[in-house]
């Protein structure tokens, strides 16, 4: 249990989530949920089988198998390990979301239990991350495109989750090549994507030639110079875990940075938008923005002095976002798949509001977090 008072409701949705998530699973064999349809999971394998969300299932799983220890959990994540074998094969369908995709997946199974064959798949997936990396420029490149190079320019904030792959992969190996990557990934993030107000931009576009930064672009945000909040999500937590890796010092001072801006732009009782420049007249929230920033709220304030009135200010938030998730979001009946309701994939998104798979594991890893069960998937 987490050493700090904890409410009272966090165990019990803690208990309640493991109460619907063993029905949820005993229906789910074999399937690769992105969102749901009509409350129960689609499957990604027929539709997109290197998606980047198909490692997130088999994050829930390990974190229910060892909060639980049914096998059943077990069971069904080593089926999401092995599903995505064609997708580690598959060089068109490798990406910048490697981490992602094998950190819950392979890395937390070869974390928990050892394994040759683990092991080496989340080698593979670092070794290809890395791949991506284009020395001028000091960025990882993020989509793949056909062959006109169009997209070969382009980074993406997302990608700082993603780093702890290869963090993880030079623990496992000693080869620095790993750890200089994902650091000077980070640096030129810090540079070139946070603002002075310490928002982030999602997309920024480099001349792949020369590496010159040439413009951002507003991706799945409100527009240009908008603050897209799950990019706020993914930086806030990203260089928090970049901090927890490498100990630099100007990565926890860039987490802060954007934890104050997001902290800032928080709405009290209110959930979070998608995007904290969108118009009044919208009401859309992204409950899977909130349960990303509550957890690297959640690791930002251990970062810190346990003193410190910094470190209490964000916890305190992260339990107001999680509250604000259970009591409007939260979906507990054990006859639908999902747990939060209320998710944004993009601002411009056809779909008004959705469920979303990584909205559901962020938000398990938070409230396990909470009651000192989380198996730390992003440190590898």
């Amino acid at each position: 249990m987490d050493t700090q008072t904890v409410p009272a409701w966090v165990a019990e949705t803690a208990a309640a989530i493991e109460t619907k998530l063993g029905l949820v699973a005993h229906r789910s064999r074999g399937i690769l949920p992105y969102t749901t349809e009509n409350g129960r999971f689609d499957d990604m394998r027929g539709k997109n089988p290197c998606w980047w969300t198909n490692g997130f299932w088999g994050g829930i799983l390990w974190q229910m198998y060892a909060y639980s220890g049914k096998p059943l959990y077990r069971e069904l994540a080593i089926e999401n390990e092995l599903a995505l074998d064609g997708n580690l094969m598959d060089p068109y369908g490798m990406d910048h979301d490697s981490g992602f995709k094998w950190m819950p997946t392979a890395v937390a199974h070869f974390r928990l239990e050892g394994g040759g064959d683990s092991l080496r798949r989340g080698l593979l997936a670092a070794e290809n991350l890395a791949g991506r990396f284009n020395p001028a420029g000091n960025y990882i490149r993020a989509w793949n495109d056909g062959n006109d190079g169009s997209t070969a320019g382009w980074a993406i904030i997302d990608c700082m989750m993603n780093l702890p792959l290869l963090y993880w992969a030079y623990a496992q190996t000693s080869d620095p090549r790993f750890c200089h990557i994902a650091t000077a990934h980070a640096d030129t993030v810090r540079e070139r994507f946070i603002r002075d107000d310490g928002t982030a931009i999602h997309i920024g576009v480099f001349d792949p030639r020369s590496g010159e930064f040439l413009h951002s672009l507003p991706g799945q945000g409100y527009g240009e110079g908008s603050a897209w909040t799950r990019g706020q999500a993914w930086a806030l937590y990203g260089f928090t875990l970049s901090w927890l890796h490498t100990r630099k010092r100007e990565y926890l001072d860039t987490a802060r940075r954007v934890a104050d801006a997001f902290l800032a732009r928080m709405r009290p009782g209110r959930g979070i938008p998608v995007d904290f420049c969108q118009p009044e007249t919208c009401a859309r929230e992204d409950s899977s923005a909130a349960a990303i920033a509550a957890c690297g709220l959640l690791e930002l304030s251990r970062a810190l002095p346990a003193v410190q009135a910094d470190g209490r200010v964000y916890r305190e938030a992260a339990l107001r976002l999680l509250d604000y998730l259970r009591e409007n979001c939260l979906n507990l009946d054990g006859d639908v798949d999902f747990l939060l309701a209320n998710g944004a994939d993009s601002y411009h998104s056809d779909r008004a509001q959705m469920t979303l798979i990584y909205g559901d594991y962020f938000f398990v890893e938070a409230v396990w977090k909470l009651i000192g069960r989380d198996i730390g998937i992003w440190m590898g």
